[in-house]
């Protein structure tokens, strides 16, 4: 396999605007979406399961490894991890995609026609040689700021259904990605390490302030019911074949709890089945009486 030498990098562009069609809809969700989004690779289809994995750039080689691992884990359950391309656990990330042959989203804070840190160059490649995806709301030839690492971070938040937290000190700027994922209304899990390791600290606060912890690709599953999630389609498929009492508003409804992978309210199933409020209550009281659809604190799920 072959990689440029060089700090830029022939590939193709492409860019898609907030109002258009192919614009990834969780994207489109949060309070502050960029514009305008510029791509290279392939964007994946929206009903993609996505999750971001960040953590501390200054990582210990145990912080990388599991970074590494749950990425590749995750990635061979056909689940997209998102992350920063950073040096540390983003990369990591990235990697244990690539070793998965999965796919991978890496936002980055400048534009794609220059890669930063330039370490990351045959990286950047790998991720689309494996038909992953570069993404940045900045245009050709802009440089990376500071300013503009965190405001990236609200977009890696924003594509994923819950940020994973690896490894976060204090000051990190992973912990500016767990809170636009809560502001988001996504789900935060961390990992926890040793009580006096300084690169937990910011970690062991987010779980001290309710973030869910985890231990184990298991307990991602879990946490974001995504055991059957991640056969969406088999699944819905399996259960309207066995199931002769469902009509087309039933499917609707778990076809949009499946597909949007965590607990909708009443609201956001009416938003996204364009079916009125009183239908929507009325199938999933059947869905419940059916044990199909659980109801949770945050709303209903499979």
């Amino acid at each position: 396999m072959l990689f440029c030498k060089s700090s830029t990098m022939e590939r193709k562009f492409s860019s898609l605007k907030l109002n258009d069609k192919n614009f990834p809809s969780l994207l489109k969700e949060i309070q502050n979406p960029p514009k305008e989004i510029f791509i290279s690779g392939d964007l994946p289809e929206n009903e993609a399961i996505k999750i971001a994995i960040v953590g501390t750039r200054k990582a210990t080689l145990i912080g990388k490894t599991i970074a590494k691992q749950i990425a590749e884990e995750l990635a061979k359950l056909g689940v997209i991890i998102v992350s920063g391309l950073a040096m540390g656990i983003d990369s990591s990330a990235h990697q244990g995609v690539i070793n998965a042959k999965g796919k991978t989203i890496a936002v980055m804070a400048n534009g794609l026609d220059k890669i930063y840190p330039a370490q990351n160059e045959n990286l950047a490649q790998e991720i689309l040689n494996f038909h992953g995806t570069l993404i940045s709301e900045y245009p050709k030839g802009t440089p990376s700021y500071p300013n503009q690492f965190l405001e990236r971070n609200r977009i890696i938040s924003g594509l994923s259904i819950a940020t994973i937290v690896i490894e976060a000190p204090d000051r990190s700027g992973s912990l500016t990605t767990a809170r636009f994922a809560l502001e988001q209304g996504r789900e935060v899990l961390v990992l926890p390490g040793p009580a006096d390791h300084p690169n937990y600290s910011g970690s062991h606060k987010l779980i001290r302030d309710g973030a869910r912890l985890i231990t184990s690709v298991q307990d991602i599953l879990e946490d974001l019911n995504l055991e059957l999630i991640k056969n969406t389609k088999t699944y819905l498929n399996n259960l309207f074949d066995k199931t002769t009492s469902f009509d087309k508003n039933h499917s609707l409804i778990l076809t949009a709890i499946a597909e949007h992978g965590k607990s909708l309210n009443i609201d956001k199933i009416c938003e996204l089945t364009k079916l009125s409020s009183q239908t929507v209550n009325q199938s999933i009281a059947t869905l419940i009486i059916e044990g199909i659809v659980k109801e949770t604190e945050n709303g209903y799920c499979l």
